[in-house]
């Protein structure tokens, strides 16, 4: 790694000039993204599972550079850089199929509290009222945020959102300066990353548009002709009836009750997302494969582990998510739980097997950056280390008055020495693979070794963070020349920005219909499974510790920490891709209803687009096309939304 780090390194160069790229055209994409993308982002993400991400991103850079070009101006890649950053912080996804600011937490967790079984368990009355207003509040029944019983939630949301950047900024920062400046390790994927985000800067004709302007405009067509059809054609419908009209279901196609006489405990089925053929097109291959092979191993296995009784709490008749649910209960979770450690233990091993390697290169690698420290716009090491000092004393400080006999020293020891130190090690391992390095289920357990009891504890603001990942993005924010003190005025306009666009337009939405419900088809149907996991968990220091208990197999975990290791071990030895146990080991915690489409996906872009276009082009185009395939499906969602807003508010009113 010492000899290539160098040559990762200068892939792409570290300009002279840095500038803050803030100015009033990054105060107008903000409110542009606020205002128009983050609506989208939440009905995209109710009806069929999709941010706006990288369609906002998209939109916003085009939408401004025109703007520029016919101005006879143009906007810096600084300028391109702060846009990007703004549009994918304000539109990303939260949680589990959530898109459209910090309130979607807030949703989230009104309909845990009103969850079925939530309340069959014991869980939602355990549920205290700093996360969501009780089941039967005034609130809740009136669908509202203008109400008392938010108060402290929202309260408690804001701090939430201020303390998070001051532990990410300080944090985030500390391990760019040891892992880049003084280790000086190459962050591979950073180039790539930061490319990607000033492409629109660079021009490669006299028409002044890149090859990436016709690839990115034939993804968006593809997107909203079949956006028009996916999401349009409901969005159309539900304005004007109580239920929308899907032409295709949404997310899928169940099988499964037609195939359980021959697959027996296995949720079968196929979605018709065109999403998944372009995740196909991009994902590694090699990714792809371990995940069907996943697929097909399921296939296989779970009616043997049904016949022979270790999937003992499927019953003939369930669907997709209860058999998916039932299963992890019996079996599956335990296994992906020890597959898990097994990537953990493979990571760690790497880490530490490079630095005894090269425990010289760090030394070596002490770059003379001269006064890059001053160009970037630095801020000094000591407040960096200050700012996460007080913001994980703020978070122990309130989980101690949020949660009753809260283990104020078990949780700072948590916070100042195991999260710095996992943080550190998956910062090298990004830093030298551009693979995240993670603990599995390490907060899960902490709370559980805490000797916690009741539900308060899973709503705390735990300090827990793996802040890694931070290092490679301050590495991409010195890429393209943009001071880091730029990032930091971006963040402050950021978070009143999002506070105010996220609450308006989710309480906008929420009283127009139920969240979830049939108006909102995935929503409806994927939320379900993904309160299940958490009320198993939550179980585990609540009312049903019994099911938890059952959940947690030490023989199956040791199982799967045996075959993870196992099959690293052996594809290393005979030379194969070792990315095929990584896709296998996403492919086990993937439903099989997507397999099919991202292996098509896959094949077709290896086999003929590949050869069509060359490998190393289309390896160029393929993202550049799914992000004008985004872009195409969010503006047909945001066309949407304006459909249901308009028509659902018409119909409302008294004449």
């Amino acid at each position: 790694m010492a000899d290539e780090a160098p040559e990762y390194r200068d892939l792409m160069q570290v300009p002279e000039q840095f500038e803050d790229g803030f100015d009033v055209k990054t105060v107008v994409g903000a409110l542009f993204v606020g205002l128009v993308m983050l609506p989208g982002s939440i009905y995209l993400g109710l009806m069929a599972g999709q941010g706006m991400g990288p369609a906002a991103v998209w939109v916003t850079v085009i939408l401004f550079s025109e703007v520029m070009r016919r101005s006879f101006s143009g906007l810096k890649r600084q300028e391109i850089y702060l846009l990007f950053y703004i549009a994918s912080g304000l539109t990303v996804m939260v949680g589990f199929a959530l898109a459209g600011g910090p309130f979607a937490g807030l949703i989230w967790n009104q309909y845990l509290v009103q969850n079925p079984d939530a309340l069959s368990l014991g869980i939602a009355q355990d549920i205290p009222g700093w996360v969501a207003p009780p089941a039967g509040s005034e609130a809740l029944a009136r669908r509202t945020f203008i109400h008392r019983d938010w108060l402290y939630p929202i309260l408690l949301l804001v701090i939430y959102q201020v303390l998070s950047r001051m532990s990410w900024f300080g944090m985030g920062y500390l391990l760019f300066r040891i892992t880049s400046d003084v280790e000086g390790l190459p962050f591979p994927m950073a180039p790539v990353a930061a490319a990607g985000a000033v492409a629109l800067a660079e021009t490669d004709d006299k028409s002044g548009r890149s090859w990436r302007w016709s690839v990115f405009s034939t993804g968006a067509a593809i997107g909203l002709l079949f956006g028009a059809v996916y999401v349009g054609i409901p969005s159309l419908t539900g304005a004007m009836f109580a239920k929308p009209l899907t032409l295709l279901p949404i997310p899928w196609i169940d099988l499964t009750a037609s195939t359980e006489n021959v697959l027996p405990a296995t949720p079968t089925g196929i979605t018709c997302d065109l999403a998944s053929i372009f995740v196909g097109f991009v994902l590694p291959f090699w990714v792809i494969v371990g995940g069907f092979i996943a697929a097909l191993t399921t296939l296989v296995v779970n009616p043997i582990l049904q016949r022979t009784g270790v999937l003992h709490t499927w019953r003939p008749g369930m669907d997709t998510i209860t058999t998916q649910f039932v299963n992890g209960l019996d079996f599956w979770l335990s296994v992906g739980i020890g597959v898990a450690f097994a990537v953990a233990v493979i990571g760690l091993w790497s880490v530490i097997s490079s630095m005894a390697k090269g425990r010289s290169t760090g030394a070596a690698a002490r770059l003379n950056r001269g006064d890059i420290t001053k160009r970037r716009g630095d801020i000094p090491v000591w407040l960096a280390i200050g700012l996460y000092v007080v913001s994980t004393c703020g978070y122990l400080l309130l989980c101690a008055q949020l949660v009753d006999g809260f283990k104020l020293l078990f949780f700072a020891l948590y916070g100042f020495i195991y999260a710095p130190i996992v943080s550190y090690v998956n910062a090298r391992m990004i830093g030298m693979t551009g693979q995240f390095f993670g603990i599995p289920f390490a907060r899960e357990g902490a709370f559980i070794l805490s000797g916690a009891q009741g539900a308060a504890i899973w709503f705390a603001p735990i300090p827990a963070d793996n802040f890694g990942g931070y290092a490679q993005s301050f590495r991409e924010i010195e890429l393209t020349g943009t001071r880091f003190r730029g990032i930091i005025k971006a963040e402050l306009l950021m978070l009143p920005v999002g506070l105010i666009c996220s609450f308006i337009f989710w309480q906008y939405v929420w009283r127009l219909a139920p969240i979830p419900s049939q108006s909102y088809p995935f929503a409806l149907k994927f939320w379900r499974l993904a309160a299940l996991n958490q009320l198993l968990w939550i179980s585990s220091t609540s009312g049903g510790a019994a099911l938890f208990e059952r959940a947690m197999n030490l023989t199956y975990i040791l199982g799967g920490l045996g075959f993870g290791l196992a099959a690293y071990g052996i594809l290393s030895w005979l030379s194969l891709p070792v990315l095929l146990v990584y896709g296998f080991i996403r492919g086990m915690g993937q439903l099989p209803h997507y397999v099919l489409p991202e292996i098509a996906g896959a094949l077709l872009g290896r086999y003929w687009l590949a050869k069509r276009f060359g490998r190393g082009t289309w390896h160029q185009y393929s993202p550049v096309l799914f992000a004008g395939y985004l872009c195409g499906v969010g503006l047909i969602g945001t066309v949407g939304i304006a459909i249901t807003l308009i028509g659902k508010s018409v119909r409302a009113l008294p004449f």
